[in-house]
């Protein structure tokens, strides 16, 4: 227990710089206040207290603004950043060293029966807003933009963006890409930090990665692929008139 409790303020110290001490994470993160008390819920829940379980979690939802079922299985180090608005499913599954901000949600779409919450791996980190919503499987490493609302599975090393959420990179890579998770000398994530054979030996709070900022815009990179089928279209249209 008290293991447990030591790597989860550890967690917090690791991922918020603003964190100064263990005795304010203790006393002034909700989000830690609201993981601790999921984890005494669902001890409760697992030994056939449920009513006493659901009575932690709805003060737990009072308390810090995050509503965990506690039903939900969550691993080791969870960091809810902020914590407001975050919702976590009575089926949903978290690995360890998974990085939540506010307004995250891993929900069901209301038409599912048995599992109808995600499957979080290990190292992910869900930006704010964000919505995973369904029975499906996030995979390690990967990442979910702020707002995106994600209705599919989601492949390992990938990053998600938009509404419906879509891959916009995968390994590292731009996609789409010729060399994904094959990364050769050409490759614009080589010898970098993206690099899935950096990336991939990385375990505990080593593999968290918080950026959230250098995240590709699928509506741009459209436009650039248009603007480049038009500008290559001129150019030939242009070299068919010169020799005419």
């Amino acid at each position: 227990m008290f293991k447990t409790l030591r790597s989860d303020i550890q967690a917090v110290l690791d991922r918020d710089p603003a964190a100064t001490g263990a005795f304010e994470v203790l006393c002034c993160y909700p989000g830690f206040r609201a993981v601790r008390m999921h984890r005494r819920a669902h001890y409760c829940h697992t030994h056939g207290m449920k009513l006493l379980a659901r009575i932690i979690s709805e003060w737990c939802r009072f308390r810090t603004g995050v509503d965990i079922h506690p039903a939900a299985t969550i691993g080791k180090r969870l960091f809810i950043d902020h914590g407001l608005g975050v919702v976590i499913g009575e089926t949903a599954v978290i690995g360890d060293d998974v990085t939540l901000y506010q307004g995250a949600t891993l929900g069901g779409t209301g038409k599912d029966v048995g599992k109808r919450h995600p499957t979080i791996g290990d190292h992910v980190t869900i930006a704010a807003g964000a919505s995973v919503l369904g029975p499906l499987n996030v995979g390690r490493h990967a990442k979910i933009g702020a707002g995106a609302v994600v209705l599919r599975d989601v492949p390992p090393f990938s990053t998600v963006v938009g509404v419906p959420g879509h891959v916009v990179r995968l390994y590292g890579c731009k996609v789409p890409c010729d060399h994904v998770g094959q990364c050769s000398d050409d490759c614009e994530c080589k010898d970098t930090e993206r690099c899935v054979k950096y990336m991939s030996d990385m375990s505990g709070e080593e593999g968290v990665d918080l950026d959230q900022v250098h995240l590709p815009d699928p509506v741009e990179q459209q436009l650039e692929a248009l603007m480049k089928r038009v500008e290559a279209l001129e150019s030939k249209n242009n070299t068919d008139s010169d020799v005419n």
